[in-house]
């Protein structure tokens, strides 16, 4: 594993988010993972920060609430179809979705929450803040696109504390 400016891959990021991402928390003794599809990569507090949105409704929020970090791992060279597709519907309340996904949590190098080891990019990062959505300051057509069921997110930006690539 090679450590890399967190820069160097943006555009390979991007281009997969929407295709597909593993989310990693460890809350204490628990770690879960779940796929995600959005995010946004940036310079906020002059830092480097990757946000990441959780709803209140999944296993991974009940953990990345009282977590200090997270991990984002992002398959570059190897198809994950199947595992993301699992990990996005199977709940960590239920399985184990590294064992029915054959997912490899591999221990962070900067924090504690692991990263997925078949993955080609990872980032580690440190959660800053968190902040909870208020329905009447999003735009009305995103509201009843995304939020008809009130299933809200909570955003979390995370300092990016390590970028790493597979070699």
């Amino acid at each position: 594993m090679q450590e890399i400016a967190y820069t160097d891959y943006v555009v390979p990021f991007l281009n997969q988010l929407p295709r597909g991402a593993f989310l990693t928390v460890k809350s204490g003794d628990k770690i879960n993972t779940m796929t995600i599809g959005w995010g946004t990569i940036g310079r906020i507090w002059n830092k480097p920060v990757l946000s990441v949105l959780v709803r209140y409704s999944r296993y991974t929020y009940e953990l990345i609430k009282n977590a200090a970090d997270f991990t984002v791992s992002v398959p570059l060279n190897k198809d994950l179809q199947r595992a993301m597709a699992m990990a996005g519907t199977r709940s960590g309340r239920e399985a184990d979705k590294f064992q029915e996904c054959r997912l490899s949590p591999e221990p962070g190098h900067k924090i504690d929450s692991p990263y997925i080891g078949e993955c080609g990019l990872i980032y580690e990062c440190k959660i800053v803040f968190r902040q909870k959505m208020e329905a009447e300051c999003l735009d009305k057509e995103l509201r009843e696109k995304f939020y008809k069921d009130n299933d809200w997110h909570e955003i979390f930006h995370g300092e990016i504390v390590g970028c790493y690539l597979a070699e």
